[in-house]
């Protein structure tokens, strides 16, 4: 179902054009025909606020002209963050909102019901008790098979177990640069949680790579992702990567992670080496729900 690791393609979106909508549906034809059944999107990731949907519109396309067998992929969009003229970024977790949302997503992915739902951030107008009653009731009507959460932390995905009943997964950041909630990563191991790091080669590329990873990375002749890649999967057997993609050779790229061996000794330089975790992002904070 979710494999051991996935594929994001916001970029593809946000940096829209016609060579980047090809090379993007070639990387993701290449991704299926490597086995991977992962493929997570979101209903904001767009040009512009009247395009709403790209993104999903993008798999759709690939899903649609891959002439491989498409049963098996775990299709996984978002929806919870309100886009409108004007650029006017906002958050909605009403239930009429989050059905109109669900019902939009699944016909733009050319599905009955979506594979994997995620809420993709808090309304801080709301009260969290009844945002998570509301991501019940997308469950209950069938409208999706699973429901997974985005940016919550360790208490509020506890809540949403309890209240849910049933979470499929949590996707919040972490990567070498980022490693805030390591408590939620707890809480997913002992409820059999899939854990899904948003950004998870932040803090591996060259121009900011901690000093490590760059070293690892060459001495075993990979890349710094590949790297970073390798040692969130060491963090725990509930971690799916999911870096993002527009080109095949990125694909590949990841992939490689795959099969490199990090030893004992390679991991502990690597956690060594890290650094202090970059602080909380303002934004998320102010998600929170007062109540």
């Amino acid at each position: 179902m979710f494999g051991a690791l996935g594929f994001g393609f916001m970029k593809a979106s946000f940096g829209a054009s016609e060579q980047n909508r090809e090379s993007t549906i070639e990387a993701l034809h290449e991704a299926m025909r490597r086995g991977v059944t992962l493929f997570d999107t979101a209903d904001i990731y767009a040009p512009s606020w009247n395009t709403f949907g790209h993104n999903e519109e993008l798999l759709a396309e690939a899903v649609r002209t891959f002439t491989g067998k498409t049963e098996n992929l775990f299709i996984a969009t978002k929806a919870g963050i309100t886009r409108k003229p004007g650029e006017v970024w906002g958050r909605n977790a009403s239930l009429d909102y989050l059905l109109r949302a669900v019902e939009a997503s699944a016909g733009r992915l050319n599905v009955n019901s979506i594979p994997l739902w995620q809420h993709h951030r808090l309304d801080p107008k709301m009260p969290f008790e009844q945002q998570l009653e509301n991501l019940a009731a997308l469950k209950q009507r069938g409208l999706i098979q699973n429901i997974g959460v985005s940016n919550y932390s360790a208490k509020q995905l506890t809540r949403a177990i309890e209240v849910i009943g049933d979470v499929a997964s949590v996707q919040n950041q972490l990567n070498p640069a980022y490693r805030q909630e390591l408590d939620v990563l707890e809480v997913c191991e002992k409820h059999n949680i899939k854990f899904l790091p948003w950004s998870p080669t932040k803090g591996a590329r060259e121009n900011e790579a901690q000093g490590i990873i760059k070293a690892i990375a060459t001495e075993k002749n990979v890349s710094t992702y590949a790297v970073a890649i390798a040692w969130l999967r060491s963090l725990s057997s509930q971690l799916v990567p999911i870096p993002g993609v527009t080109r095949k050779e990125s694909v590949l790229d990841a992939l490689s992670a795959l099969d490199l061996v990090l030893s004992n000794e390679d991991l502990s330089r690597i956690n060594a080496g890290l650094g202090e975790s970059a602080p909380m992002d303002t934004e998320l904070l102010s998600d929170q729900p007062s109540s």
